[in-house]
């Protein structure tokens, strides 16, 4: 087998393990972004994102943390993907 064959496998391989790796830490950043949402309880400093009376930088705050989930898990996908493509196409 040529080095071209062998760099084929080789980046397919990685980029299951991007996407494996993607889904493996979705709950993990789930649950990390529900516990920063939450109410400040003991040791655990939260954003209190159901209060209606916070500022607008905690809103928006909270609003990022909602956001970046799906935009990291999303990125992670299309990174492996995209190596999948650059090695079918090209």
């Amino acid at each position: 087998m040529n080095k071209k064959g062998q760099v084929f496998f080789l980046t397919i391989m990685l980029a299951i393990t991007i996407i494996i790796l993607a889904l493996a830490l979705a709950p993990v950043l789930k649950e990390n972004s529900d516990i920063a949402r939450n109410v400040t309880t003991g040791d655990t400093i939260g954003l209190d994102c159901s209060n209606s009376s916070i500022s607008t930088f905690d809103k928006a705050n909270c609003m990022a943390v909602d956001m970046f989930n799906p935009y990291f898990i999303g990125f992670l996908i299309l990174l492996a993907g995209g190596l999948i493509a650059s090695k079918i196409y090209l």
